[in-house]
């Protein structure tokens, strides 16, 4: 079985320290960006299998980096979860009109987010 490849979009270093140690010891790949730009770069170079986006990014926004892989027809099966401290009415229905299929809201456990990418990738 090959392991699965896991793109964390997200510009806080310890955010993605937190989430690359969580997943690394799950037996998940995991990439890396910092911005919304280099998501959907990434995103079409190396086809990961689920992307954890933030929402508040530099240069392209969450919402606009998922819109941009859904559109491309190469990108648009790959499931992406929005990772976010927005947690106001409406913004889950906001990431999922960007193309996001989850919703993972910050702060989340360990225990959390590994249930959420495991659904994704089952």
């Amino acid at each position: 079985m090959t392991t699965q490849k896991i793109l964390i979009v997200e510009d806080t270093e310890d955010n993605r320290r937190i989430m690359r140690d969580i997943l690394t010891n799950a037996g998940y790949a995991v990439m890396e960006a910092h911005d919304g730009r280099s998501a959907v770069e990434m995103a079409a170079a190396l086809k990961p299998d689920l992307i954890l986006m933030d929402i508040q990014l530099p240069v392209l926004s969450g919402y606009e980096a998922a819109a941009r892989i859904k559109e491309d027809p190469t990108l648009h099966y790959i499931p992406i979860v929005a990772v976010t401290s927005y947690a106001l009415s409406g913004d889950e229905e906001k990431a999922r009109a960007a193309g996001c299929s989850g919703y993972l809201a910050k702060p989340f456990s360990p225990r959390q987010m590994l249930a959420i990418v495991r659904e994704y990738l089952a």
